[in-house]
This record gives structure tokens, sequence and C-alpha cells, in this order.
């Protein structure tokens, strides 16, 4: 754990030597999807028992009913097939499908899918969290009003080799290696790459060409 700032953000150290060149998988959040190659499997609405240990609750902006469930699969950094699970709204699950879809065939790897629990939004802060995911009802960081992610239109991509940063706020905290964008390492998202070109086709934006802060991992419908 890291200590916490009086933003409630951990405190922010050097990347660890190990992480500098992150390339590894973490368990898969959902059992292997049958067959061979990409693999989606969509639940619209999504249950109520996977809503239910997601992080919806009454007064969140979209109602439990416009939310989708995907579980597919996705290209590990073990060069493996693996499968994961992610909320989104219904309204754009089909297109994020095939975001995905374009994501496998073009072996972009990912470490980890999942879908965000009340308990993630409260954790302290390890600084190493790599989820990608979509759903999470909670407002933007540093504001108060709501976060794409709690409309489930948006996407964040291998958090750690794409983090966030605000002034001297990186996020995940361990991740500074990884503003060095020239220094191209497995995992990264790059102006005109595999994964600015696959949400591009549905029309979505990125937060690595933001002026005022840049989100690396971040893909939204709006451009917020």
């Amino acid at each position: 754990m890291l200590p916490e700032t009086a933003d409630g953000y951990g405190e922010v150290r050097p990347t660890p030597r190990v992480m500098r060149v992150r390339r590894w998988n973490t368990r898969d959040s959902v059992s292997m999807l049958p067959g061979a190659g990409f693999k989606a499997i969509l639940a619209d609405p999504a249950p109520r028992q996977v809503v239910a240990r997601s992080t919806w609750q009454p007064g969140c902006p979209v109602d439990k009913d416009d939310l989708a469930w995907i579980r597919m699969t996705y290209w590990g950094f073990d060069n493996a097939r693996h499968s994961g699970e992610m909320l989104v709204n219904r309204s754009v699950a089909e297109e994020l499908v095939e975001v995905f879809r374009k994501l496998y065939r073009a072996k972009f790897p990912i470490e980890s899918m999942g879908i965000a629990e009340p308990q993630d939004l409260d954790a302290p802060p390890t600084g190493d969290g790599n989820v990608t995911g979509s759903f999470a009802c909670r407002p933007i960081r540093g504001g108060t009003e709501y976060s794409q992610h709690a409309f489930g239109l948006a996407v964040d991509l291998n958090p750690f080799q794409n983090p966030y940063q605000q002034g001297d706020l990186v996020l995940p905290e361990l991740a500074s290696a990884y503003l060095d964008r020239d220094w191209l390492r497995p995992g990264m998202i790059t102006p005109g790459g595999p994964a600015t070109w696959a949400f591009g086709s549905i029309g979505w934006q990125w937060g690595g060409n933001w002026s005022h802060l840049k989100d690396y991992q971040h893909f939204s419908l709006n451009d917020r």
C-alpha cells in the first residue's frame, strides 16, 4: 500500500525496475470461452447478478437495464488467448465487441479485463492496477460530475502502460516510466496504432490527445 496524499491518491513513486517493461498476465476474470480465436458473448441487458456485483447503485446516471454484459477473449502479453468481462452501455455494446475483435486480430496485448466492484472504488492505493474495463459509477478525477465511465460510455485500456497524468499526479502511481511515450513497449497506445485505429473506427476519441491533461488509457464516445 502507498501512503495517501491529501487528495486521497497514493504517493507517486518511481516505477520499480520489474515494471518498467511490464508484460505479464493476471488470472482471467471469467472461464475460458469456447472455440479458438476471438469470441464474444453479449447479454443485453446485463443479468441482475452481474449488475449486483458492480458499482451500480440507485442514483447512478444510467439505469441498470441500460447496461450490457460482454464476455470476450483478448490477446495476452504471454501470446495466448484469455477471457474477460466488461459492463458497458447497451447502446455501444455491439460496437465495442467489434473494437476488441480488431484488437485481438492485431494481437494487441491486454493484461486483464474485468468489472469494477464497490470495494475497488475505496481500496487503498497500491499504484499498480492494470485492469481494462468500462463501467464504474464514479465522478471524474478531482471533480464532482459523473465520469463517462458512470454511463458505460468509456473504456480504460491497460492503465499501467497508459497512465493518467495531470501536473504531478500520475495514476497508477507507480507507472511514471510509461510517461515516456517515445520508448515504445508492448501494450502502449500510440497515435495511429491498433488501439486508436480500432476505437476511431467507431468514432471514439482518445484521452492521449487532450491538451489540458493526458489520459493515455482512456477512450470515450464524447471525448470527455
